[in-house]
């Protein structure tokens, strides 16, 4: 591994996508990712009894689901790499808890799906380990009730607001020499291409100055700016090496003011840029601004984007997650929202 200027790790060793899964909930199936998950809902529940249950159980069939996609056993994968918006990252911690797995519980907020990709790439191209899964969930009602109203209340949604995505999604990634041995045994080699992760760029964190808890794409924006830019800067590329600049959960005014930011400082994104927010949902902008949650980018990359990707009608995607660093007791309080991007490099080879 080779850390080169400020910000972006790269990746010598190109770890693979040796497989990915998907689920998502009736809402979200109704729109474009319908078709391309593993698993569609009927029944947002999920046959549990409780949101949270149903958001633990979505997380653990994205992983077992990628495990067997990959051929890949419990016992043979090295290391799993997962967190989620619940308090104390509970789907993600219980998951893990039926894994006999060394495990690395992280928080992003929504951002989480990049920040798992990116520590897990780095873990493998390092040569710690062979096998690594990064997943990440959410459910509407379970984060709706923990970071805003409870359900019964029926509050009215207002114009700028998001609507926290009930998916999970899940990437197994291998390290070359891992994949070089699967040789026959998966889709790694032979008829489908081979997806690697090549960079990484880590964001900082960016505080616009919002404490709307309804607004979170304009608070998230500055923070895809920031990392955007630094990723550009430091791999001297110009937007269109991609064949998409993907933000993670930023809805329609969020991207628009994402793209505002970025021409200020003279980076044209307008022609490749795509937000997973706008892809899950069919947005209407005078009532909601798209997909929100740490399950809004996790569900589209590993469904969406990676059949796209295995199809080659693109090659080369930069996956930048965002996330809002808030809390119930600082937005209670009063406190302004901080924010955080993160930005992946995925490139067929």
């Amino acid at each position: 591994m080779n850390k080169q200027k400020s910000q972006t790790i790269y990746f010598p060793h190109t770890p693979r996508v040796l497989a990915s899964a998907s689920v998502a909930g009736p809402k979200e199936c109704a729109g474009i990712v319908g078709k391309y998950v593993d698993l569609a809902l009927d029944d947002d529940m999920f046959g549990e009894s409780t949101y949270e249950k149903a958001e633990c159980k979505m997380l653990r069939y994205a992983v077992e689901k990628a495990l067997k996609n990959g051929s890949v056993r419990e016992e043979d994968l090295d290391l799993f790499v997962s967190g989620d918006l619940l308090n104390q990252i509970i789907s993600a911690s219980f998951t893990a808890r039926d894994l006999p797995v060394p495990f690395f519980g992280v928080y992003g907020a929504c951002s989480t799906m990049a920040e798992s990709l990116c520590l897990a790439a780095t873990m493998i191209d390092a040569g710690h380990c062979d096998t690594a899964i990064a997943a990440t969930g959410s459910h509407f009602s379970s984060a709706e009730r923990q970071y805003r109203y409870p359900l019964e209340l029926g509050t009215t949604r207002p114009p700028q607001s998001q609507w926290t995505v009930t998916g999970a999604g899940a990437t197994l990634l291998c390290s070359e020499k891992y994949a070089d041995r699967l040789s026959g045994k998966t889709g790694v080699r032979g008829g489908e291409p081979r997806i690697a992760v090549t960079s990484a760029t880590v964001g900082k964190v960016a505080d616009f100055g919002i404490s709307d808890v309804n607004n979170m794409g304009a608070a998230m924006a500055p923070a895809a700016c920031d990392t955007l830019l630094a990723h550009f800067y430091d791999t001297g590329r110009n937007p269109s090496y991609y064949d998409l600049v993907v933000t993670g959960d930023l809805g329609a005014l969020g991207s628009r003011i994402l793209k505002d930011l970025m021409w200020e400082k003279g980076v044209d994104i307008h022609e490749n840029h795509v937000d997973c927010g706008e892809i899950v949902y069919k947005v209407i902008e005078d009532e909601f601004q798209g997909g929100s949650g740490a399950g809004c980018s996790a569900t589209v990359l590993n469904s969406y984007l990676f059949d796209k990707m295995r199809k080659r009608e693109i090659s080369k995607i930069l996956f930048a997650a965002t996330g809002a660093l808030l809390s119930t007791v600082s937005s209670g309080q009063g406190e302004s929202i901080p924010c955080i991007c993160h930005a992946v490099g995925l490139e067929l080879l």
